[in-house]
């Protein structure tokens, strides 16, 4: 009878754990999903002043710390491109991950981290790595094919 109630009582432990950490993964999921509609979509940057921790690391070329830095990289997608769309096409979560499979179309209609406006229109996708504590996002890496992006702003041929 121990033994049941000991395999008992280690079962409930196991399934309260993991439904635990499911809530943490689809919070995170469901608070990212909203983070990036209103930041790019509605073009309110100033949601990754609470939705990003202080210290956010952007890996990218160069790196990107702090959220003032952050906010201001991702103008530039707000600022540089109408008719905006930030689709977000699959997104899983797992621990303090979350990864999403994203597109992102718009008209390059204004100034684009230093390249004016060209008129074209792009359509790209990518994906993304985000690590999130406490419900903020800490750390994020963006994947994407930067020639294309580039040739379809008329950049590169």
């Amino acid at each position: 009878m121990k033994k049941i109630l000991l395999v008992l009582v280690a079962s409930i432990s196991l399934f309260a754990c993991k439904s635990g950490a499911e809530k943490i993964a689809q919070d995170n999921i469901k608070s990212y999903t909203n983070t990036w509609d209103v930041a790019i979509n509605e073009g309110k940057i100033d949601i990754l002043d609470t939705a990003y921790a202080t210290d956010i690391v952007l890996h990218t070329n160069p790196e990107i710390q702090g959220v003032v830095k952050a906010k201001a990289y991702y103008a530039n997608f707000v600022t540089g491109f109408s008719n905006r769309q930030f689709i977000v096409k699959d997104m899983f979560a797992q621990g303090d991950k979350v990864t999403k499979y994203w597109q992102f179309k718009g008209t390059h209609t204004g100034d684009f981290m230093g390249i004016p406006a060209t008129g074209k229109t792009i359509d790209i996708e990518g994906c993304t790595i985000a690590r999130m504590v406490n419900g903020k996002i800490v750390e994020e890496r963006d994947f994407m094919d930067n020639m294309d992006f580039l040739k379809q702003l008329g950049i590169l041929k």
